[in-house]
């Protein structure tokens, strides 16, 4: 990320979600296994951008799963079975090409530098995808959070599901899910105790009852597709309220 230093990234982190994190792994088990898991076959590649202290990965079930993240100190607290990858997600990705039937990330793309850092990571995506693969992409949507988006020193990069969803077309993707409103902005900063016993309860209600997404829901959540056939025509991206 532009302007921080890993060092500086892992103690942003410690700071932001270290006192919360038995919370943020409850809520990412019923994210994981009660919505996620649709789109993700029990022996998938996956690849999680931003993994964190892995709850995703630690909850979803996957042939292989690999981690990456900038914080040299996340892959301590990540499940056997993670492998740990730590480089550059602007160049070459050292995962071969074809390779990933998905790639999932969550609060990523706006820690990215400017929009170039954005279009080359994409790039990347699309290239480790194998035809068919899906991207899974959520994030703060700078249209519903407005200025409380700057609230966290390490946001860049504004997007909308729609901003996300033209840049994945542009680059050869095909939408499939497109929603301006998923999560609230963030579930990270209510008392542990409160996380823990009732979030990932609500939680579950939340996901089934979509009607409330518009009136909750801050993050964006946008799904695409690598065509399976070169050259196939991208689709227009369908937006929901």
């Amino acid at each position: 990320m532009a302007g921080i230093t890993p060092q500086e990234l892992q103690q942003v982190y410690s700071n932001r979600f270290r006192e919360r994190q038995e919370g943020r792994d409850r809520i990412w088990g019923v994210l994981a296994r009660h919505f996620f898991q649709r789109w993700i076959a029990a022996d998938a590649v996956v690849v999680d951008l931003g993994a964190g202290y892995g709850e995703f990965l630690h909850h979803i079930r996957a042939g292989r799963k690999l981690g990456v993240d900038a914080n040299p100190q996340a892959a301590e607290f990540w499940s056997e079975g993670i492998e740990p990858f730590h480089f550059d997600v602007t160049a070459a990705w050292p995962i071969p090409r074809s390779s990933v039937d998905c790639v999932f990330t969550s609060n990523f793309f706006e820690h990215l530098g400017d929009k170039q850092a954005l279009e080359r990571c994409v790039e990347e995506i699309f290239a480790v995808l194998k035809p068919g693969g899906m991207l899974i992409a959520m994030g703060p949507n700078i249209r519903r959070t407005q200025g409380a988006y700057w609230d966290f020193f390490d946001h860049f990069v504004p997007l909308t599901e729609r901003s996300l969803s033209e840049l994945l077309v542009l680059k050869g993707f095909e939408i499939a899910v497109c929603h301006a409103s998923f999560l609230p902005y963030t579930m990270s900063f209510a008392p542990p105790s409160l996380v823990a016993r009732l979030y990932p309860v609500l939680l579950r209600l939340y996901l089934r009852w979509s009607f409330l997404w518009p009136l909750f829901g801050k993050q964006f959540l946008v799904a695409a597709s690598r065509p399976r056939k070169i050259g196939a025509g991208s689709t227009t991206p369908r937006a929901n309220p």
